[in-house]
């Protein structure tokens, strides 16, 4: 029997994340930053002066997730631009960086944690030069540099405070953290982890936010600033040079291109696999009347399942630098490939693995995204990350984390995401924009994760499109992960009816938390025409918070 979404899955008011409003709306991960970004849109600017505001102080209140040490990617469409525009700001590796640069075992394994930790694992960050280029190139012009970011310079000096989710994330990895002596002087007290209700006051940031507030990219990527970040990548055995900082270049690329039941898809091209396996995920699923399935059935669930298996196999196979390797971006976004990969599904068995896997690695949720959009059709969505929590190392004297980004390259030769000089490591990252069927401005959205953020951006896109659900509701509702190896992953409020149904298939199932990180982190905002509404909604999963007026 198809299952409808009950409305105790609903816990709107539970949490107070969702927020409305007929001039902007803001969705992030922690409510300080989201109100950053609604301060500037009161000031006169645009969503994308809001979005950088927002972008800074995450980088401030939500450290561990992304940072000026990090990098990411942007979608934006703003009003009269007849195409959106993707900002790519991901890290590359160091020139130095080789194919074998990491020792590793007879099976392929990383020896230790090289490339997943410390100063060998950071590439040549972007986040500042991408954040810096979009204000440039994209901002309203009726506000300064200074003050876009002000609101995260005053975080840092006069500090902020110590939520449920930071708490427990700084107990989870307090050994990481003693291990870094300059992180752990402002996460950890007297040797012990930050408490819920602690004040964290980072000045060293403030005085680095400051100078890039001052002097603009220049001031972090050349001069004093960048020569004492690679000294000190250096002196902890890490190869970023002050050239590499020097030569770090911000592309602009256009957005991988999709439609779903009439809405059209725009988002991240490679060296992001997000936004084409997004957009071969929807597609795939399109061939199946998921509404007369039913919302979580065991039908609808199964189907996920299998299509997930279908891009995970493609993504292993095709996906890398397109600046080094060529990935048949076409094909795979193509309706007529979706159609066929459909008829592999059977309705009444899953599938054996449908390809080899890639090398292991260490999926990690280290990444934060947050959706803007304003009241003249202007949309900005944000995916931005530092990889794993707390592992980076920290400049003594700087405040920020480094990444751990090299440890996304596959670290044997070989493979279309080897390590090379100057590339670029594949990501799933895929902050996405979505028109409805009149070409309006209808939906920004993206999400943390790792390998699980196409597919719950996925699954919060079919939420609304498919079954009608608020955007609040839609990121509330449970969320499952397949790839084309292992089992199949569920969070704990999937009904028991499904879950038996889907063992009775022949899954494997993993069943998770209540609500569980795991599955990311969405923050969207979506403009409701009949009430003329801006509607952010954010995730209880995390910190997060939506803001709107």
């Amino acid at each position: 029997m198809a299952l409808n979404p009950p409305a105790t899955r609903q816990p709107v008011e539970r949490f107070g994340r969702a927020a409305a409003g007929a001039r902007g709306a803001v969705a992030s991960a922690r409510p300080e930053a989201s109100l950053a970004g609604i301060a500037m849109l009161r000031a006169g600017g645009n969503a994308m002066d809001a979005a950088i505001a927002t972008g800074f102080a995450l980088g401030v209140v939500e450290p561990a997730a992304s940072g000026l040490g990090g990098g990411g990617f942007m979608t934006l469409k703003l009003a009269g631009m007849r195409e959106a525009v993707v900002i790519d700001f991901r890290e590359t590796a160091p020139a130095a960086a080789r194919p074998d640069m990491y020792r590793h075992d007879a099976q392929g394994r990383v020896i230790g944690d090289a490339s997943a930790a410390g100063a060998l694992a950071a590439g040549v960050p972007g986040e500042v030069a991408g954040l810096l280029h979009a204000l440039d190139h994209y901002g309203s012009g009726r506000l300064t540099r200074a003050q876009v970011l002000a609101p995260a310079i005053n975080l840092a000096a006069g500090g902020f405070a110590v939520t449920p989710f930071l708490a427990a994330l700084i107990q989870d990895h307090a050994d990481t953290i003693r291990k870094c002596p300059a992180c752990a002087g402002i996460y950890l007290k007297d040797g012990q982890p930050r408490e819920l209700g602690d004040t964290i006051v980072n000045p060293d940031l403030a005085g680095v936010l400051d100078q890039v507030a001052t002097q603009g990219a220049d001031g972090f990527y050349r001069g004093a600033l960048a020569q004492r970040i690679a000294d000190g990548v250096q002196r902890e055995g890490g190869i970023i040079t002050a050239r590499d900082l020097a030569g770090y270049q911000v592309l602009e690329h256009q957005p991988a291109m999709g439609t779903y039941r009439g809405h059209t898809i725009q988002s991240v091209p490679p060296a992001s696999s997000g936004g084409i396996h997004l957009v071969e995920l929807l597609n795939i699923l399109e061939t199946f009347d998921l509404q007369a399935r039913g919302w979580q059935s065991s039908a609808t669930v199964h189907l996920w399942a299998e299509a997930l298996k279908l891009v995970f196999a493609d993504r292993g196979r095709y996906m890398g630098d397109p600046a080094f390797v060529q990935v048949p971006m076409a094909g795979l976004s193509a309706k007529s490939y979706a159609r066929e990969a459909a008829t592999r599904i059977a309705l009444d068995r899953p599938m054996p693995p449908p390809a080899p896997g890639v090398p292991g690695k260490h999926p990690s949720g280290s990444t934060t995204s947050f959706s803007v959009m304003d009241r003249d059709g202007n949309l900005v969505a944000v995916t931005k990350s530092l990889n794993h929590f707390f592992a980076g190392m920290m400049v003594p004297g700087l405040g920020f984390i480094m990444n751990t980004h090299m440890d996304d390259f596959v670290t044997i030769p070989g493979s279309a995401n080897s390590i090379e000089p100057g590339k670029r490591p594949l990501s799933s990252m895929c902050p996405t924009l979505v028109l409805d069927p009149q070409g309006r401005p209808f939906m920004t959205i993206g999400s943390p994760g790792a390998t699980r953020i196409f597919p719950t951006v996925a699954q919060v896109i079919s939420n609304v499109v498919d079954f009608g659900m608020p955007l609040q509701a839609a990121i509330d509702a449970p969320r499952i992960f397949q790839m084309d190896t292992g089992g199949l992953n569920l969070e704990g409020r999937v009904s028991l009816n499904t879950c038996s149904q889907l063992g009775a298939l022949g899954h494997s199932l993993v069943i998770r938390d209540d609500w569980d990180f795991f599955f990311g982190g969405v923050h969207a905002v979506l403009f409701d025409y009949p009430a003329m509404t801006l509607m952010g909604g954010a995730d209880p999963r995390r910190d997060g918070q939506a803001v709107a007026f």
